[in-house]
């Protein structure tokens, strides 16, 4: 077996070596003078199983074709196995026909990532779970779930915590933190009721009094989170913490959510953080390495990656 890794997300990338005990593959990711990418891979890698390490955020076109590149340069080096390990899959958010003459990007990506060599993928609580089903090869969607639970235990325990979900589309995501904290489940319903004017928000289950957890896929502008927040103390939260598995951040999130009555937000490492990110007074992240980690080596010794949400 063999870790590789692209330039999205180095830390991440050393950190899953170094629980696996190996070595990163040595291979150079650079650019040529007019931005073109160009991939080396520096050691023999013929008949090996190699496992690239690469989260497509941003800039999100320049790590696809990273990916892109390197799947290519190993299925050419005669690797026998190459999977693509993607904590953060961008592009799910498009994984249906919005409108009229939309693309379905997620699909286009998937084809795109299976056309360049790979063999199988391993990502991390996609936005849509159907986008497996986007992909003809073997893909494995892991759950940062027990990693956000295992904290949300050390920090909060379980008095009166009430899991909430900030949006309809995420009251599967957040009911299962819910059922495996065996606390209660709230969730935002946002409707707008015409053009112009301003979302109107209702809470679906009692909230006064409780501490309060939202838990979601994706933190991008934080606008839906820092309004679900708010919309919460307005209830009579007592308090309102966040956890997310991809911290995106785009635009002014960071200082969107530093102004917010969100008393901290938990991210995972999926997406390597911005200095930004990093000296956020309420913005903290934890580390999905040895569940990556493991889910690697259960592939490669051919066992059971579900078991490990058993």
């Amino acid at each position: 077996m063999k870790i590789l890794a692209c330039n999205s997300n180095r830390p991440l990338a050393e950190a899953i070596a170094d629980y696996l005990d190996l070595p990163l593959t040595k291979a150079s990711v650079r650019r040529f003078p007019d931005m073109e990418v160009f991939v080396e891979i520096l050691e023999n890698v013929r008949g090996e199983d190699v496992f690239v390490i690469q989260s497509t955020s941003f800039p999100a076109n320049d790590h696809l074709m990273e990916l892109l590149v390197c799947l290519d340069a190993l299925k050419r080096g005669s690797a026998r196995r190459v999977t693509a390990v993607i904590p953060y899959y961008g592009y799910a958010r498009q994984d249906r026909k919005s409108g009229p003459r939309t693309p379905i990007s997620a699909k286009l990506v998937a084809n795109m990532i299976t056309a360049a060599g790979a063999d199988r993928v391993l990502t991390l609580d996609l936005h849509a779970g159907q986008i497996q089903g986007f992909f003809d090869i073997p893909t494995d969607n892991l759950y940062a779930a027990p990693v956000l639970v295992k904290d949300i235990l050390d920090q909060h325990g379980r008095h009166d915590l009430i899991m909430v979900s900030p949006d309809v589309g995420g009251v599967v995501r957040a009911r299962n933190v819910a059922r495996r904290l065996d606390a209660d489940l709230a969730i935002i319903d946002k409707r707008r009721e015409r053009a112009g004017v301003s979302e109107v928000v209702n809470i679906i289950g009692d909230v006064a009094g409780r501490r309060c957890i939202l838990v979601d896929d994706i933190v991008d502008s934080a606008g839906t989170l820092c309004n679900a927040a708010q919309a919460l103390i307005e209830a009579g939260a007592s308090s309102v913490c966040a956890y997310v598995t991809h911290g995106v951040f785009s635009g002014g999130a960071v200082a969107r959510v530093g102004d917010s009555p969100i008393k901290s937000l938990v991210i995972t490492d999926s997406i390597q953080a911005t200095q930004a990110v990093r000296d956020a007074h309420n913005i903290r992240q934890i580390s999905i390495a040895p569940l990556m980690a493991e889910a690697i080596r259960r592939i490669s010794e051919e066992r059971s990656v579900s078991s490990l949400f058993d």
